[in-house]
């Protein structure tokens, strides 16, 4: 593997994602929980949540909340790592984390829970296969996402 500053700038501790997925597994979990006393405030801490997959989105995953978070106070304490990922699929996957969390809101917000609760699922769904089995769901559908851009872009 390369360890020139470019690929340095296009890749990630893999360690960093797993914690974002992590945390993106509590909130996504306490967020059905909520769905039980007042969906409104599941609606609310959606919203936080779809806030911070679109930074993750726009920004890449060192700059996204849960990232912050890791570089200053988990990473330090870890020892270093020689295992990294690419930045790319993982900004399309914090898209598409986006992307249910806000179909999640606009079924909470519109009367619409079970519309809210089955998007939350998805996204806790796809959060918990990075957190514990190391499965980017997103990041396995990048590849498609990108071959079509290219193609569509020669077309």
């Amino acid at each position: 593997m390369s360890h020139d500053t470019t690929s340095a700038a296009t890749q990630v501790d893999v360690r960093g994602p797993r914690f974002a997925a992590w945390t993106t597994t509590v909130v996504l979990v306490l967020v059905l929980a909520l769905t039980t006393f007042s969906t409104t405030a599941a609606a609310v801490l959606l919203a936080v949540q779809a806030v911070v997959f679109a930074i993750g989105a726009a920004l890449g995953p060192r700059r996204s909340p849960y990232g912050t978070v890791f570089a200053t106070f988990v990473a330090p304490r870890l020892s270093a790592t020689i295992e990294r990922e690419p930045v790319a699929p993982l900004k399309f996957a914090q898209l598409v984390g986006f992307v249910f969390a806000a179909v999640g809101v606009l079924g909470f917000a519109l009367g619409a829970p079970v519309v809210g609760a089955v998007a939350t699922g998805f996204a806790l769904f796809a959060a918990f296969l990075n957190a514990a089995f190391a499965f980017c769901l997103g990041c396995q559908i990048y590849p498609l996402v990108a071959r079509f851009r290219t193609q569509s872009a020669r077309a």
